[in-house]
């Protein structure tokens, strides 16, 4: 029936409005937890939409059978109606008898993560982009190397130039431009950028920028805005000669763009290939045959179709590079970063990430398993807690005394529970530190001494005694003068500088 038909749908769409509610509710912390949500809430929305566009046709009853079922159910016997239905029911699961029957409130409620069912980002980006995080255009750095004419660029100068297609930067000269390999490379890193931004940002309208930046692009172009697209205008006789040349013999190649010492290597280069090729082209832009005859029309159509081909795909990459400036900036930034890691740092630095990801999910898990029995710890005697959050055995609590409390003056009154803390708290840093601060150097002195009064009373005292034993060496040697006078041997030369011996 089509009122049931309509009821069902109804039902689904309010259990896919409260599955978006429920994914929505709480911010995850993890960028590949906010990503797998975002992409499960944009097929939640790709469902309402479909299950919209199948509701609108029935209210519309452009056959009339809606209609005809309201009359029935309206004019006729209900009670007929009802067991015409239940007898229908029957029928099926007389005919279906082992069939089970779903629960759809479980249909669209948010699922953890588990290995039957991983997050929806697992497979969607490689290790180097690090669930969206930075750009993997080591496939469009090798395609950009081998073109023609290009400026070898390592990849991380390529970073920060491949969205500017000037010559000597991240593209080439115009007339290279228009080859099969360049247009097959801007494809590339086009179609790239268009899946990385579709990746990362699931709940935006898409298509809607990108068929604003069409509609900015056709405006360009028709007004001849377009950087490095203009139409060129055919050049006048001898304007080769009006360039300013590094000499006055020198001579200037109008198609090759190049300068030349003397016109006798000029007349050689004309027999070139790569002259001629370049020549063939320039003289399509300008309207011209190859044998240098006008014929005075403007540029050719097809010409300029393929200009403007390529200067679409230019065009959207520059605006795709924008868009996603800040994963740009962070990819450079991780880069520059790992070029000075070695291959044992890029390896922990993994295993740092999975143990950051996975493990944390699994304790999480385990977490929940365990809560779901006594949330609260049973612990009246206040007993300290071992690693696994319960209380230590009262056993292993008298053994080591830690009923005993021993503060300590010198590190702040902190109070360490047992003998065993106490006594291995002398040797730490910050009772060290501590007595440092007072003006005490020998700090194995003062084991078992916790007031600052009587560290300072003692040190006081040590540096008093040692001044009292602290013998004079010049009063050791003995010296005997002429006569037979025994004196110290400093008596002995401060009378002899005197004279007095």
């Amino acid at each position: 029936m089509l009122l049931e038909e309509q009821r069902y749908i109804h039902e689904d769409l309010e259990r896919l409005e409260q599955g978006i509610a429920d994914r929505m509710r709480d911010e995850p912390k993890q960028i590949h937890e906010r990503l797998n949500r975002d992409h499960e809430v944009s097929q939640l929305l790709d469902q309402i939409q479909h299950q919209s566009r199948e509701l609108l046709p029935l209210y519309e009853d452009k056959t009339g059978v809606r209609s005809k079922e309201i009359l029935q159910i309206g004019s006729g016997d209900p009670f007929e109606e009802f067991y015409k239905q239940v007898a229908s029911i029957k029928e099926h699961h007389s005919r279906y008898p082992n069939e089970q029957a779903e629960n759809s409130e479980n249909w669209y409620r948010p699922r953890k993560q588990s290995d039957d069912q991983p997050f929806l980002v697992e497979s969607m980006f490689s290790g180097e982009e690090a669930y969206g995080r930075f750009f993997d255009l080591h496939a469009s750095h090798e395609s950009y190397l081998n073109l023609p004419n290009v400026k070898r660029l390592p990849y991380m100068q390529y970073l920060e130039v491949f969205d500017n297609f000037q010559p000597g930067y991240g593209g080439v000269k115009r007339a290279d431009k228009l080859t099969d390999q360049y247009f097959k490379y801007l494809g590339e890193l086009m179609e790239y950028l268009e899946s990385f931004i579709r990746r990362t940002r699931p709940l935006e309208n898409l298509g809607k920028v990108f068929g604003g930046w069409d509609k900015e692009f056709d405006s360009a172009w028709e007004k001849d805005e377009i950087e490095g697209w203009r139409k060129e205008k055919p050049a006048a006789k001898g304007s080769a000669t009006d360039r300013t040349l590094s000499s006055a013999e020198a001579v200037w190649c109008e198609a090759c763009e190049k300068e030349f010492k003397n016109e006798n290597v000029y007349k050689n280069h004309l027999t070139g290939r790569k002259h001629i090729k370049a020549a063939e082209v320039l003289a399509a832009i300008h309207g011209d045959s190859v044998n240098g005859t006008s014929n005075g029309s403007a540029v050719p159509l097809a010409h300029r179709l393929k200009e403007r081909a390529v200067a679409e795909r230019e065009y959207r990459i520059k605006k795709l590079a924008s868009a996603m400036k800040t994963e740009r900036d962070d990819t450079r930034v991780n880069v520059e970063r790992r070029q000075g890691m070695t291959e044992r740092e890029r390896q922990q630095e993994l295993e740092n990430l999975y143990n950051t990801t996975f493990k944390r999910q699994a304790k999480e898990a385990e977490e929940d398993e365990d809560d779901g029995g006594d949330d609260k710890i049973y612990n009246p005697l206040k007993l300290p807690l071992a690693w696994d959050g319960k209380p230590i055995p009262f056993w292993l609590y008298r053994l080591h005394g830690l009923g005993q409390e021993f503060p300590c003056e010198i590190c702040g009154n902190f109070v360490y529970r047992g003998r065993r803390a106490f006594d291995k708290h002398f040797n730490e840093t910050n009772h060290i530190t501590n007595l440092k601060r007072l003006g005490i150097t020998n700090t194995h002195l003062f084991r078992d001494i916790t007031s600052i009064e009587e560290a300072v009373r003692l040190w006081n005292k040590i540096q008093g005694d040692s001044r009292k034993t602290n013998v004079d060496e010049g009063s050791i040697v003995q010296m005997e003068d002429a006569e037979g006078n025994v004196m110290p041997e400093k008596v002995y030369l401060d009378l002899q500088k005197q004279g007095l011996l």
